[in-house]
Order: structure tokens, then sequence, then C-alpha cells
């Protein structure tokens, strides 16, 4: 490998040579714009190649063409559109890099519908005057969480700084040491809490907390009681948590709201099918929390929001202060929102139409009647195998939950596993998958019907792709 790296050509030896004049031309760069690149890749190469990097494929004597190759696959990427559709192999139902939930026909109906006229944002059609955007979902949230009122912010992170903030601000809140968690990208409860101003004060220990611990540490300067739902993670064994029902008569007799963070909102009871133990946010309400806040992209299957849903009295306090201006969502987000809440008023079509619930409750033969079909049609060339596996539901939600399925292996003898995945992530559409026993994997429970002709495509592709280099 090192040897190879003594052998990379020089910047301009390569810009002499008519592929660099077919590079630029094709994606209308200029000189100077498609040499940084040709330096950037030449670069790269070289410190792959001096780590010893099994990934770089690099003949003697084809120096050029891979590094030509490898050129207009970052130019074709610099000069597309930045968000781009991927197809997800993963089998990871909500895949947080991917963009969580995918929106039902509907909600994306609603978003360019919204997106491409004029709406009653903020104005009232019966009066003629100026109205609120928080009204147009409300009455929809009211309805599937059985709450007396609800107000929408950008995400459930916002949502919890957003109550800590108005109801909390240099004040004690307590929370269950047990249920100080960390969230994806590094952020903590904790640290929300500090930003908001609000003063955390931990009870019990890592494993239990009792009901005594909160009462004990109730004072004068206590403004709230907090409970968040360890959705990301389980704890097992000598363990015990106070529930919301017990927390409930306790913050009665104080005079303290009672707050719970949920993290993902559950609308589906996917309990009543095997799958999980996540509470439904009807379930949190009935229970006695004053707000219940959840997110918009995960099990719920609309689009990133977050969600305050509680007794009217603390909403009603929400929506009154600055922050619910800083926070609020547009017109696209509450199109896909309504859209998304409408088809729970008929549990039969939120089955069928919400893909994040269709994805986690297909079944291991769906998936594999999934794969059979796309055989049918795939070139002979690739060599493949389909062996049983586990999808995950992601986001952060479910992590004891594992799926049965099946994956389609794929090999091919021009590519290693990893030359095919690098190559099927680089293209456009881009496929994500996994590699399994040095086999790229497919997981057809995160890839739609609709997506198979793609994904042959993008396939064939990747051998005429091999081929001309």
């Amino acid at each position: 490998m090192k040897h190879l790296a003594r052998q990379l050509p020089a910047i301009h030896e390569l810009q002499k040579h008519q592929r660099f004049e077919e590079i630029m031309g094709a994606y209308h760069l200029t000189s100077q714009q498609l040499t940084a690149m040709l330096k950037h890749v030449v670069a790269s190469v070289r410190e792959q190649l001096l780590a010893g990097d099994d990934e770089i494929s690099l003949a003697p004597g084809n120096i050029d063409g891979e590094l030509f190759h490898q050129l207009e696959a970052y130019a074709r990427k610099e000069a597309s559109v930045k968000l781009q559709h991927v197809i997800n192999g993963t089998g990871t139902v909500l895949h947080t890099n991917l963009g969580r939930a995918r929106l039902s026909g509907q909600a994306q109906k609603k978003v360019i519908e919204a997106a491409s006229s004029y709406t009653n944002l903020e104005y009232q059609l019966h009066s003629g005057k100026r109205g609120s955007r928080h009204d147009l979902i409300e009455a929809a949230l009211r309805e599937v969480t059985g709450a007396e009122a609800a107000i929408v912010v950008n995400n459930n992170a916002a949502a919890v700084y957003f109550v800590l903030s108005a109801l909390a601000r240099g004040k004690e809140v307590i929370v269950s040491r047990g249920e100080l968690v960390e969230i994806g990208g590094s952020f903590r409860v904790s640290s929300i809490m500090e930003e908001s101003g609000a003063v955390l004060k931990e009870v019990g220990t890592t494993n239990k907390t009792h009901l005594y611990d909160y009462e004990q540490a109730i004072t004068a300067e206590t403004a709230l009681l907090m409970k968040v739902h360890t959705s990301n993670f389980k704890m097992i064994g000598f363990t015990e948590a106070v529930p919301a029902k017990e927390l409930k008569p306790l913050a009665d007799a104080n005079n303290l709201p009672l707050f719970e963070d949920l993290g993902s909102g559950v609308l589906y009871d996917f309990k009543q099918k095997g799958i999980g133990s996540e509470p439904t946010v009807r379930e949190a309400i009935a229970q006695g929390a004053d707000l219940v806040s959840f997110s918009g992209d995960k099990l719920l299957g609309g689009p990133q929001a977050g969600i305050i849903a509680g007794k009217k009295k603390w909403i009603d306090r929400l929506k009154k202060h600055q922050l619910a201006r800083v926070l609020r969502v547009d017109k696209m987000t509450l199109a896909a929102l309504e859209a998304t809440l409408a088809h729970y008023r008929d549990e039969e079509e939120a089955l069928t139409e919400i893909p994040t619930i269709r994805a986690v409750l297909l079944t291991q033969e769906e998936v594999f009647e999934r794969i059979e079909r796309f055989q049918i049609a795939l070139d002979p060339a690739w060599k493949t195998d389909v062996t049983e596996s586990f999808s995950q539901v992601g986001g952060g939600t479910m992590p004891e939950v594992q799926l049965p399925t099946y994956v389609l292996l794929l090999t091919h003898p021009i590519w290693s596993a990893n030359e095919l995945q690098r190559e099927l992530r680089n293209g456009s559409p881009a496929v994500i998958s996994r590699i399994v026993n040095e086999q790229v994997a497919l997981d057809f429970r995160t890839i739609e019907e609709n997506e198979q002709s793609a994904l042959h495509q993008r396939l064939q592709e990747c051998i005429k792709e091999r081929s001309v280099k």
C-alpha cells in the first residue's frame, strides 16, 4: 500500500488528463473548483494508502483511472442537491440519521398544498380577523390524546426546554436520578434543564427511586415534578420507579404540576400486537400527568415536531409565553401533522396509511415476499442469499424490541463487500446497507415496493461503472 502512495501522480499532471476536462464540463465547474476537489481526492487516497486501508482499491496500472473515478463521484456529490432521496436498507424503521419517520401519502399531499399556496395559518376565515396557528391543530391533538389542550413546537427537546423555562425558571425541578437520560447527539436532560434556567434536584438512586424521595425533596422553591420516560434504554434487575399515577396525588397536595417527557409519542398501542412496552400518550394523560411532551417524527409517524399536551391551565401559560413564538412551527409542519393525526381517527386507516406503523407491524413472512419479488428481476450476475435477521425500531425507541425479518445478502465477483457498500452509498439514489458475513445485507422491511425499481437500476449501474473503470 505504501509504495503505491509514492506513485500517485502530481496534481499538475492530472490536470492535463482528458478526464479532467470531461468532468469539469459535465458538472459545470471551473478549473479552480475541480482542482480543489482533485487535491482533496488525492490527499484522501494517499492517507488511506499510508494507513493500509483495505477499502481502497488501487491497481498499479490503473492509478489514474481510480483517481478520476473518485474525482467524478466527489464532483457529482458536491454538485448535487445536498438533501437527497435515500433508500434505507438497514431495517431500522426510525433511522435518525436518515430522517426518521416517512410521511403518509395524504400528509405529503397536504405539505405540497400548504407550500404552494397561501393558507389561513393565522387568519380566522369566519371573522376575517387575525387568528393563532396554535388553534389549527389543537382540536385534533385533544381528540387523539384525551388532553384538555395542546401546543406544537419544533421538536421534543424544544418542548422540554419550553416547559422548564416557562414554568420553572429559577426554581427547582425534581427528577429521579434513574431518569436523567441522554438522547441522540449528546443532549442530556440535565443540560437542557440548565439551559432553561431551572434548577435540577435529583432524588433517589440510579436504579431505585421511591415516592418518599420526591416527598422529602419538595420545598418552597420547587416548581414542578418531572418524569422522563427512559425510551432509549432499559434498566432491569433490582430497580424501582414511581409511576405518574402515584406521583399525581403528591403533586396536587403541593399545588405543583406533574410533567412527563415521553420522548417518543405513541398514539397506536403496539403492546396489543406484543411489540414493546411503550405507554401511549393517552395512557400518560389518563394517569394524571398535567403536561406530557413527545416527538412527532418517531412512532407517531409524522413530521419533526415537539408536542405538549395536558391541562388547559398550563397550556394557556405556554401559549402566552414569549418562547411560543421562538419555537413555533411553520405551515408545512402543521399541514403534515394535521393529516397524520387524521389517520388515527380510524385504527385500520392508521395501520394502512402511516408508513412507520406499517413498517413496524410488517411480518417476517411479508418481508420475505418483498425479497422474492425483488429477486425475480435481479440481474443473474449477482449472487444472492436470504437469511433470517432482526430489524430495529430505532429513533431511540423500544431498544429492547427486535423485529424478526429476512435480509437479502448480495455478492458480486468484481466487488468486495466494503467496495459495494461504498458504491451503493455514493450513488443516486444512495442505498444504505449493512455488512453481514462479508456480504452486503439489505433489509426489505424499510425498502418499500415503489423503491425496488430504483434499487434494481442502482445495482445495474454499479456493474456498469466498475466495467468502465
